[in-house]
């Protein structure tokens, strides 16, 4: 199957009524049982609340699945994704009270649920943690309502607001999407037509995103003024689980090795003999002509490498293959981009994808089957305790991509190796690198105490970008304008860095992975496994490993560097 089976959720919207109207009666219920009695219950009586509350909130996120998926596949659905959203968000409310109550009991009865608490434990040592930055329930309660109006309306203008542009290409009228896959055209001059269109198109919109952007900025500065977080940065290292010093050392790590990105960018351009290598050149491909790849070889080729590596990883993504996991092709009014939602724990993944026949898509596929390969192995912790921190998230995404690559590499044709090699360089550089520049232009934007204007966003872009292709690529005035159709500043400020941080902990783990085989396999399915329910400092401490440490992060830098190695190596022997 090719397309979403919503079925596996709801038959029809009847049905997803019938069961919110169910959810809500729940939601009252839970509400008249406990609310102001936490304190009278045992410690067991308690967990048997908490489950409770984890199975009405797995039934919330079950059916905003569905209402989600709708609006992705088709932007028109913008209204029925609206109308459900208030409806979970007044169903929240009678929901609000429980983690707030429970952040009133005493440390020693909090001790005491503790011990008995299983596979909860983490889940309520962070509310404990997230306790200073909570509000009373009747504050909880109106920014609950408010948040409808808030952020996530600018968001949901951003995703319909793109999903209905044209990009004018060749008496043509194209989305996002596609006018993206033009600029890994072998031909200049589509690739130069493609960034053109782009970025007009960018700039009649300008207004528009930045404005967007500012609401957006504005928002989360004055929730963590009122929430009393140390800067805006902080409810998203809470969220994912981490401290700012490990981002730091991610950032700084990667920073200081720029120069790999530089000195790629100045080989391709020797390769494709140009004098100067512009940034719609980046992804030229090395071969003129990129063959097509069908879906249905997509497939067998994922397949094939995760068989490889585990008949486990094999097995769900055959399922998600064959049971309507998947979404693939482009259509009108479909959201761009890739994802894989986890829906709830007694349903499956949804994985999102877009297709254009490119050895890139096979990747993504890839990419985002690991994601619902993860997912999926975490539904035994519980729905608490399977929401993964973004920084852990990406790991499963990204080692799927490299269990791809190496065996791609054993069956690729010699005169190809080097395209390959470089397509997977330049991957990294997007999910480790740019990630990086991502981070460092929003650290920009949000320290600005006013609102940026259109030349600013677009000054502190170029800013940071130039400072990871230094000499290498020649960034066109036009470039300036490409901050503007990236979602993740919109929809989860601070995001891109999880990016970096999943890229440079599998490069890190894959080559331990070289050296432990099958030993390293279990430890890992473990790690999987475990979804959200352990911090990501103590999961990847099980493979012998300090993410606070800027020297593990090296780790993984010195493995893109051995890859940049071999690149070389193979143009060498092209050119002997």
């Amino acid at each position: 199957m090719n397309e979403w089976k919503l079925e596996d959720l709801y038959k029809n919207d009847k049905e997803l009524d019938k069961s919110v109207k169910k959810i809500e009666k729940k939601a009252k219920n839970f509400q008249k049982k406990y609310k102001d009695t936490l304190r009278s219950l045992s410690s067991k009586e308690f967990i048997t609340a908490l489950k409770e509350y984890e199975t009405i909130l797995n039934s919330i996120s079950r059916a905003a699945t569905y209402s989600f998926l709708k609006f992705a596949k088709d932007s028109d659905n913008g209204g029925f994704y609206a109308k459900y959203s208030q409806k979970f968000s007044d169903i929240q409310e009678y929901l609000l009270f429980f983690e707030l109550e429970f952040n009133t009991l005493d440390n020693s009865k909090q001790k005491e649920i503790l011990k008995v608490s299983g596979i909860y434990k983490f889940y309520l040592q962070n509310l404990i943690k997230e306790k200073k930055h909570q509000l009373s329930q009747g504050e909880e309660k109106i920014l609950l309502k408010k948040s409808l109006t808030s952020s996530r309306a600018f968001s949901r203008l951003f995703d319909e607001h793109f999903s209905r542009i044209k990009f004018d290409f060749e008496d043509k009228k194209l989305s996002e999407e596609e006018m993206l896959s033009k600029l890994y055209s072998p031909d200049r001059e589509i690739r130069k037509k493609a960034a053109a269109s782009l970025s007009k198109e960018l700039k009649n919109n300008l207004h528009l995103t930045s404005y967007i952007y500012n609401m957006i900025k504005t928002d989360l500065k004055i929730e963590c003024e009122i929430r009393k977080y140390k800067s805006v940065e902080e409810p998203r290292h809470i969220d994912n689980k981490i401290t700012k010093k490990s981002v730091d050392a991610l950032i700084n790590t990667t920073s200081k090795n720029f120069h790999l990105v530089s000195e790629y960018y100045n080989i391709k351009k020797e390769i494709l003999e140009l004098d100067t290598l512009y940034d719609y050149d980046r992804y030229a491909p090395y071969q003129n002509k990129e063959k097509e790849i069908p879906f249905s070889k997509a497939k067998e080729m994922v397949l094939k490498s995760f068989k490889n590596f585990s008949p486990r990883f094999y097995d769900i993504a055959t399922k998600a293959f064959d049971e309507g996991w998947c979404d693939v092709y482009p259509k009108d009014k479909k959201r761009g981009g890739a994802f894989s939602h986890p829906a709830s724990i007694d349903t499956h993944p949804y994985v999102m994808l877009n297709y254009t026949k490119k050895r890139r898509d096979i990747f993504t596929v890839a990419h985002e089957l690991g994601h619902a390969i993860h997912q999926y192995l975490s539904r035994d912790v519980g729905y608490l305790g399977s929401d993964t921190p973004l920084t852990t998230s990406e790991t499963a995404s990204v080692f799927a991509e490299m269990l791809l690559f190496d065996d791609m590499k054993k069956v690729t044709p010699k005169d190809e190796l080097l395209a390959l090699y470089g397509s997977k360089l330049e991957d990294i550089f997007a999910t480790l690198f740019r990630q990086i520049i991502f981070t460092t232009f929003e650290r920009k934007v949000h320290s600005k105490k006013d609102e940026l204007t259109m030349d600013e966003f677009n000054k502190f872009w170029m800013e940071e970008n130039s400072k990871m292709f230094q000499d290498s690529v020649n960034l066109t005035e036009e470039y300036k304008y490409w901050w503007s159709y990236i979602p993740h500043f919109i929809h989860t400020p601070f995001y891109c860095y999880a990016y970096s941080y999943g890229q440079l902990l599998v490069m890190a783990l894959y080559g331990l992975y070289k050296k432990e085989g099958e030993s390293f396999k279990k430890k890992y399915i473990r790690f999987l496994s475990s979804g959200g329910s352990k911090s990501p400092k103590a999961l990847i401490k099980s493979f012998g490993f300090d993410i606070d440490d800027e020297t593990f992060w090296q780790i993984g830098i010195d493995e893109v560097a051995n890859l940049l190695k071999e690149f070389k190596e193979l143009r060498k022997r092209n050119v002997a």
